[in-house]
C-alpha cells in the first residue's frame, strides 16, 4: 500500500495514539514494584532489577527479529498475533511463583510487546510526507504516555491489590486493544517480497549502508540508557530516603507523564528542518536534568521530580526527532529500520536498568546521577563529531 496523500483522520490518529499507550505500557508495570515481586517470587533484592532488564532485552531481540516482519507481512494480522501473545503472558507473570519461571515471563512480555513498533511504521505509510513528523510525533505522545503513566498505575494497583493483580489488569486491557485492533484498524500488505533469512540479513545492509541510521540510534541509546537509569533507581531512592510509600512514589511518577507533551513539538520541528538544533538541546537538557538530583534536603523530592521532568522530555524529543530523519531513508524499510533504531534504544535501556541498582547500592544516589550525566554527554559528544563530519 502506498503512502496516503491525505492526513490520517483525527479519529484516526488517536486510535493508533490509545493503542500505542495501552500496548508498550506493558513493558513498565514491573518497574516501580521491583521491590514487591522479587521476594514473592523468590529473587534477592540486589538481583531485582534483572526483571525490567530482561524485559528489556526481549524486547529488543523481539525488535531485530519481529519487526522486521511488517515489512513482508500483513501488519494488522501481525498487530493482533503479538498483541494476544503479550496478554498471555502477563497472565504468565501473575501466576509465577518461581524466580526461573517469572524471568522466563518477563523476556517473552518484552519479545512480544513489540507490537507497539509495528503501529509507528505504519502510521508512517498512512500519513503524508508533509505532516509525517506530526502524525508520528503524536502517536509516540500516545506511547509515551503509556510507558509514564503505566509507572503510577502500577504502584497505586499493588499497593491496594497486590503486585499480581497489575499485570492480570494488564491483561484485560491489552486483550481489550486487540479487539479494538482487529474491528478498527485499516490492514497493509507489503510490497516487499522475500524469505525471513532474506529479510533478517537485509538488516545489516541497512544498518551498514546509512549512517544517518547508526548516529541517531547511538544518540537515542545513550539517552535512554539514562532514562532507564534514572527511572529504574529512583524508586529505590524515594522510598530509602524519603520514606514513599508506593502510592506515593505513583504520584511521583505521574509528574514524568508530562515529558510526553515533546514527542508532538518534536514532530512539528522535524517537519520544518530543525532536527539538528533540537537534537542539541535535547541532549544538553539531558545532562543538565540529572543535576537537579543532587538536592538531598528538604525539597529534594522536588528536584527528583524536576529530574523527571526534564529528562523524560529531552529523551522523548530527541527520539521523535530520530524517528522523522531514518523514515525518510527508505519508504519500503521502514519497518526495518524502525527495528534496528528501537533495537538500539532498547540495548541502552536494559544496560541502564540492569546496572541501577548495583550503582545506587554501591554509591548511592550521587553515583546514579554522575552515571546518567556521563551518558548525556557521552550522547552529545558523538552528536558534535558527526554533525561536524
Amino acid at each position: 500500500m502506498a503512502p496516503a496523500q491525505t492526513p490520517m483522520s483525527g479519529a484516526l490518529v488517536a486510535l493508533f495514539s490509545l493503542c500505542a499507550g495501552v500496548l508498550v505500557a506493558n513493558l513498565y508495570y514491573a518497574q516501580p514494584i521491583i521491590d514487591l515481586i522479587a521476594p514473592s517470587v523468590g529473587l534477592s533484592v540486589h538481583s531485582a532489577s534483572v526483571i525490567v532488564s530482561l524485559t528489556q532485552i526481549g524486547y529488543a531481540l523481539g525488535l531485530f527479529l519481529l519487526v522486521p516482519l511488517a515489512d513482508l507481512l500483513e501488519n494488522r494480522r501481525l498487530l493482533i498475533v503479538s498483541g494476544a501473545a503479550a496478554a498471555i503472558s502477563l497472565v504468565g507473570a501473575a501466576l509465577s511463583s518461581q524466580p526461573q519461571l517469572f524471568l522466563l515471563v518477563s523476556l517473552l512480555l518484552g519479545l512480544s510487546s513489540v507490537s507497539v513498533q509495528i503501529l509507528i511504521p505504519l502510521a508512517a505509510h498512512l500519513a503524508p510526507e508533509a505532516m509525517r513528523g506530526r502524525t508520528v510525533g503524536t502517536i509516540m505522545g500516545g506511547l509515551l504516555s503509556g510507558i509514564l503513566l503505566s509507572r503510577p498505575l502500577s504502584s497505586m494497583v499493588a499497593e491496594y491489590f497486590g503486585w499480581r493483580a497489575v499485570f492480570l489488569a494488564a491483561a484485560a486491557v491489552t486483550l481489550a486493544t486487540v479487539a479494538i485492533i482487529a474491528i478498527t484498524l485499516p490492514r497493509r500488505v507489503p510490497q516487499h517480497r522475500a524469505t525471513y533469512g532474506e529479510l533478517i540479513q537485509s538488516l545489516w545492509h541497512l544498518f551498514s549502508r546509512y549512517a544517518v541510521l547508526r548516529q541517531r540510534a547511538l544518540f537515542q541509546g545513550l539517552l535512554f540508557a539514562a532514562f532507564s537509569l534514572f527511572w529504574t533507581a529512583v524508586p529505590l531512592e524515594l522510598a530509602s530516603s524519603y520514606r514513599l510509600s508506593q502510592s506515593q512514589i505513583g504520584v511521583f511518577a505521574l509528574v514524568g507523564a508530562l515529558g510526553a507533551v515533546a514527542a508532538p513539538i518534536a514532530g512539528r520541528l522535524a517537519d520544518a528542518g530543525h532536527t539538528r538544533v533540537a537534537s542539541f538541546l535535547a541532549m544538553i537538557a539531558a545532562a543538565i536534568s540529572f543535576l537537579f538530583g543532587l538536592d538531598s534536603g528538604h525539597h529534594g523530592v522536588y528536584a527528583l521530580a524536576l529530574t523527571g521532568i526534564v529528562l523524560d522530555f529531552a529523551v522523548q524529543m530527541n527520539m521523535v526527532l530520530g524517528q522523522r530523519a531514518i523514515y525518510a531513508l527508505d519508504a519500503t524499510s521502514r519497518a526495518r529500520l524502525n527495528a534496528l533504531y528501537m533495537t538500539a534504544i532498547f540495548i541502552g535501556g536494559a544496560i541502564g536498568s540492569a546496572v541501577a541498582s548495583v550503582l545506587y547500592t554501591a554509591f548511592g544516589w550521587h553515583g546514579v546521577v554522575h552515571a546518567g550525566v556521563g551518558l548525556a554527554l557521552l550522547s552529545l559528544v558523538a552528536f558534535t563529531v558527526a554533525s561536524r563530519r
